[in-house]
């Protein structure tokens, strides 16, 4: 037997498990030694656009685009880097846009825990409001029929910046780049044809892919159409360390920085496993089921059909208990029935996009969830409660017999496995 340690929450589970389990992580990349130098050079050699003070004018009002609390973004240090380095700048010229999406409002306090105190007590700063029609504007509507509405702030703002980090998405191929504008700053109608079941089943919407991607291309479209005239995007380990950094031009800079996650964060195995644990990398990407599916759908990569896939995912935020991800679960007794309801072209309902990552996942393989959520919860999600990790894996090696085969993802969604051909 040999011991793993898995993400959870802000910090980890220790497991003991048969020696011949694969522990699958992304190729460990030590932190920058100097990350701040590192973002200064990226800002005044960026890929694709000229140096970032050099394109603006100290007269600019200038929106700086951020990731809401779930993502792990370090926006405490790249927005203070980003101000210090337009410091020709008034810094009442500054707004910050916290890019919501259709998550919740964050408070005053997790602000500060995202930005540090001097950034909310210096600069505006505010959260998106994807369900208020007079807070967006109409920019466009793309190749696949989706009006585009888009937060006003951002579009009016003479000199406009999206930040974010580059992992890889379950159906967006990578975060990142244009994601940080669509899904994080447009209008909830946008959110919901982006979200579509056509696009999210679509099996090119998937881990690492980005050509023939139709979720990545709306982003793109999306984006372009109020294009953010520069990008800060960076790479973290498993430590949530900043390993590499990519500015400058919102496709090209982040086309290159997928480019250098996928070559990390790729992971092949001979053939799928019966069990795969996975978590959701920990907090603050494990804070509701919601997030967690993303764990759960880099272990269906490489499990087998019928299999089990264990999540590991505090959710200390609940489902969440905002939104309709819960409502959604509840709708239907089956995941069968779930993914017939949401695939008819009549149900529309926003967060059906998670519910329907979830059947797909649930028709594949059993699920089981270990974290803070109540029995009752986890059971109306049609997932398995677990008391014991361990009891529950010595459970499922019994039902699949002796040559049962295990994969164990310690960081989850933070790297890409797949069965080689």
């Amino acid at each position: 037997m040999k011991q793993v340690k898995l993400a959870y929450g802000k910090d980890h589970v220790s497991i003991q498990v048969p020696d011949k389990a694969v522990v699958i992580e992304p190729r460990h990349l030590p932190g920058l030694s100097d990350e701040k130098s590192a973002v200064l050079e990226a800002l005044r050699k960026p890929i694709g656009t000229p140096p970032l003070k050099e394109m603006v004018k100290s007269t600019d009002t200038v929106a700086i685009v951020i990731a809401d609390i779930t993502r792990p973004t370090p926006s405490e240090k790249l927005v203070p880097w980003l101000i210090e380095e337009l410091s020709h700048v008034p810094k009442e010229n500054f707004v910050v846009i916290n890019g919501l999406g259709s998550h919740r409002p964050n408070t005053k306090e997790e602000l500060i825990q995202m930005l540090g105190q001097e950034v909310v007590d210096t600069i505006r700063v505010i959260n998106h409001e994807a369900f208020d029609d007079n807070e967006l504007v109409h920019v466009g509507c793309n190749s696949y029929g989706s009006n585009v509405y888009l937060n006003k702030t951002y579009v009016e703002a003479d000199f406009r910046i999206v930040t974010g980090f580059i992992e890889p998405h379950f159906f967006a191929g990578f975060s990142g780049g244009p994601k940080g504008i669509n899904p994080g700053i447009v209008g909830i109608k946008t959110i919901q044809d982006f979200h579509n079941a056509e696009m999210i089943g679509n099996p090119q919407s998937t881990w690492g892919v980005i050509d023939g991607n139709s979720v990545q291309d709306a982003a793109t479209q999306n984006c372009l159409m109020a294009k953010p005239e520069f990008m800060l995007n960076v790479t973290l380990n498993g430590e949530k360390e900043i390993t590499n950094v990519f500015a400058g031009d919102v496709i090209e800079a982040h086309r290159v920085g997928c480019a250098f996650v996928k070559e990390h964060a790729m992971f092949a195995v001979e053939k799928p496993f019966d069990i795969v644990i996975t978590t959701n990398s920990g907090y603050p990407l494990d804070q509701n089921l919601y997030q967690t599916v993303k764990g759960m759908s880099a272990g269906a990569q490489v499990v087998k059909e019928g299999g089990s896939i264990i999540s590991v995912s505090e959710c200390v935020d609940g489902l969440p208990s905002h939104g309709n991800f819960g409502p959604i679960l509840k709708m239907r007794s089956t995941p069968q029935e779930l993914l017939d309801m949401i695939n008819d072209p009549a149900f529309s309902m926003f967060d059906q996009w998670e519910a329907q990552k979830l059947a797909m996942i649930q028709l594949q393989a059993d699920c089981y969830l270990y974290s803070l959520l109540d029995e009752q919860t986890v059971a109306d999600c049609m997932i398995n409660h677990v008391e014991n990790i361990e009891q529950t894996l010595k459970q499922l090696m019994d039902k699949y017999g002796p040559d049962v085969t295990i994969g164990i993802l310690p960081l989850g969604p933070l790297v890409i496995p797949y069965v080689a051909q």
